[in-house]
């Protein structure tokens, strides 16, 4: 972890966690295990065809980029969530990763994680942010979240195709910001 990059998080309206979000390079064994339960609750609700969740390796890739959330409890830094940004091109990214530690779901650490990624879409010059997620119930509070902030649904995007059991939605980054209910 790059300790160099982190920053305090400040709950929102001083509701949930206090977070400290920094970039991250992967190599915490916890991010390993936080990142497998990721998949394999993917895969336990999704087709294997529709799994676009990334591993590892994935996440290493040059054009996304990586941050863990994380919060104190007494002198344990508790692992709190994980979003990441891939650059489809210049004014083009997609939102990754984005999950919340099961202990503090339903807190606000999914918003805050969120807002971090769209201030580092908007400091990077991005235009436009989408994201995949599922259609299923089980998504169905991730959907409600990211509706807030005001994606809305959109086609397929950058190597996407059609899918029933995927849901695209996007952001114009540069659209004036409200603030989410």
């Amino acid at each position: 972890m790059n300790a160099s990059t982190a920053s305090p998080a400040a709950a929102p309206n001083g509701g949930g966690p206090a977070l400290r979000i920094r970039l991250d390079d992967l190599r915490d064994p916890r991010i390993a295990a936080f990142l497998e339960e990721h998949l394999a609750d993917m895969r336990r609700v999704s087709p294997p065809e529709s799994v676009h969740a990334l591993d590892l390796a994935g996440l290493r890739r040059s054009e996304i980029r990586f941050w863990s959330a994380w919060t104190q409890d007494g002198t344990e830094e508790m692992l709190a969530g994980t979003v990441a940004l891939k650059r489809l091109d210049d004014g083009h990214a997609e939102l990754k990763s984005m999950r919340t530690a099961a202990y503090l779901r339903g807190r606000g650490v999914a918003t805050q994680l969120l807002a971090h990624a769209l201030a580092e879409a908007r400091n990077a010059g991005h235009k436009r942010m989408s994201l995949e997620t599922g259609s299923q119930p089980f998504f169905a509070p991730a959907r409600a979240l990211y509706a807030r902030h005001g994606f809305a649904p959109c086609p397929p995007f950058g190597n996407y195709g059609p899918d029933p059991a995927s849901c695209f939605m996007t952001l114009d980054l540069r659209a004036p910001r409200c603030k989410a209910a």
